[in-house]
């Protein structure tokens, strides 16, 4: 069975450690610029040009954030945060059927991590709260994406047997059925 499995990955190139590369390099890179944005935006970081990284960032904000080593008062970029990966999960929660009860035990907890990120970014600095949302914003961009069937024959990404000639019409009816319906 083992040799049968080893021909398999070698004949579709689908190793399972293939999958969890993104989680190794995205989850530390995630982490490194998070602490070095919180330790710019606290001024825990020194620049050699005279002028400090946190006093760039304090005069750097836009709109309802003019100072970008404070934390945003109005909540819109935590609760920004939260609703985005809250799509991202729905995303993925609503092309599954029949999920296991372990992938339900993880939907849920992804949801609550989700959810629980809302407060924790209304209490850091918003050039971090900013990241993570510019961060999130690009996954659910390549989510959305790697949906479209004439994107994936532009790049050449073979076709699946779940793929659907029209992704994001499911993927709307899925949410109003599972959300906007009255039962």
């Amino acid at each position: 069975m083992r040799r049968l499995v080893s021909e398999l990955y070698v004949r579709d190139n689908c190793h399972p450690f293939k999958a969890t590369v993104l989680v190794w390099v995205q989850l530390p890179m995630w982490i490194f610029i998070s602490v070095a944005l919180r330790n710019f935006s606290t001024g825990q970081a020194h620049s050699e040009a005279g002028v400090s990284v946190q006093e760039q960032l304090a005069a750097g904000g836009v709109l309802w954030f003019p100072d970008l080593t404070s934390v945003d008062s109005t909540w819109i970029l935590p609760v920004s945060v939260g609703v985005v990966n809250l799509l991202i999960v729905e995303m993925f929660a609503l092309q599954k059927f029949g999920m296991s009860r372990f992938q339900v035990y993880v939907t849920n907890f992804v949801r609550a991590i989700s959810v629980l990120m809302i407060p924790v970014a209304a209490t850091v600095p918003s050039s971090l709260v900013l990241y993570w949302l510019c961060s999130s914003l690009m996954g659910l961009s390549q989510n959305l994406l790697l949906r479209s069937p004439r994107f994936r024959q532009l790049c050449r990404i073979p076709p699946s047997k779940s793929e659907s000639e029209t992704p994001y019409k499911d993927l709307f009816e899925a949410f109003r059925a599972k959300f906007l319906s009255r039962k």
